[in-house]
């Protein structure tokens, strides 16, 4: 499928997620399926401002094409001007704008899902993002609307349209739902019937079968997959090879999963130095041990490591007690 000018070769998506889709898990995500990746969020206002802690936000990974970063913010002049920055600071091929975070924080300030609230302002700031993007093509991610009383996905993807936003992602939950509860796949059918623009949908795909049949379901020509990475980049692969009609190959054994959350770790202490990317490491290193027996002694070491001599000790007490 095509993004605008923007020819994409995998149906497969992986979700942006503040604090988990840092260039080292979207470079080994990508590695291990293909899929198209988007930035964690970045505020405009903070880029307009040149906070410090954009620049690491922005950089994406050697060779990671396709792909988009993605922006938030309700003020349309920042909006318009953080679009070109993030062009500028980061080469992606896309905009995206987040239009669905339904943290409290980001929602309370009107950006994200609150956008959702007034559509005529988001179809203002889309339109000022298209501006400041100057033929980059521009997305946008949103809900199914503010709570079950305003679900307006359908209007609002029409506005996103008529504002010159040349995709459109829809995750098929409410913002008062936060990720409870079940993803209404009926509502993200009905965007996808009312747009010309591509539908990517978004929500509850957990197994491979799921990404076939969300795309079945809805017609969308994309899937996005969001939580159920979370230490299982591995759900990515089995997801590509089941929308490309291939066997899914299987989880694999636990020695090989521990040498890719090495991988995650040495991109990460490349590009955050080496504190940062052990405490970062704790949650995700954690997650991918969910499910193995026997591994709550190796989570409290986890949740302990300081150094890179310590993760590496991790590493070898895992291999050595649970493979």
């Amino acid at each position: 499928m095509n993004i605008g000018t923007v020819k994409l070769n995998t149906r497969l998506a992986l979700a942006p997620m503040a604090g988990v889709t840092d260039l080292a898990f979207r470079t080994v995500c990508r590695e291990l399926s293909g899929c198209y990746t988007v930035s964690e969020m970045v505020s405009a206002k903070a880029m307009c401002y040149g906070d410090k802690k954009t620049p690491t936000l922005l950089k994406l990974g050697e060779g990671e094409h396709p792909a988009a970063v993605q922006i938030f913010g309700n003020d349309e002049p920042f909006m318009e001007k953080g679009a070109a920055l993030a062009l500028e600071r980061s080469g992606a091929d896309v905009i995206d704008i987040n239009m669905g975070c339904p943290v409290p924080k980001v929602a309370q300030n009107g950006d994200g899902s609150a956008l959702m609230r007034d559509p005529e302002k988001a179809q203002r700031v889309a339109r000022a993002v298209v501006r400041g993007a100057a033929g980059v093509p521009v997305t946008v991610k949103c809900r199914l609307g503010w709570d079950k009383g305003s679900i307006n996905c359908v209007e609002f993807a029409k506005r996103m349209e008529d504002a010159g936003v040349s995709a459109i992602a829809v995750h098929g939950r409410t913002r008062t739902q936060m990720y409870s509860g079940t993803a209404n796949w009926d509502y993200i059918r009905e965007v996808k019937q009312a747009v010309s623009i591509p539908v990517i949908a978004n929500g509850d795909v957990f197994e491979a079968r799921d990404a076939v049949r969300i795309l079945h379901y809805t017609g969308a020509d994309m899937v996005m997959v969001g939580r159920g990475v979370f230490g299982n980049p591995w759900l990515l692969q089995q997801c590509a090879a089941a929308l490309e009609g291939r066997e899914i190959p299987p989880l694999p054994p636990l020695s090989q999963r521990c040498d890719v959350a090495v991988r995650q770790f040495e991109l990460a202490r490349e590009n955050k130095g080496e504190k940062i990317a052990c405490l970062e490491m704790r949650k995700h290193y954690a997650w991918y041990l969910k499910g193995v027996p026997y591994a709550s002694y190796w989570k409290e070491q986890i949740c302990k490591m300081e150094t890179a001599e310590d993760f590496y000790a991790v590493t070898k007490g895992i291999k050595r007690d649970l493979v």
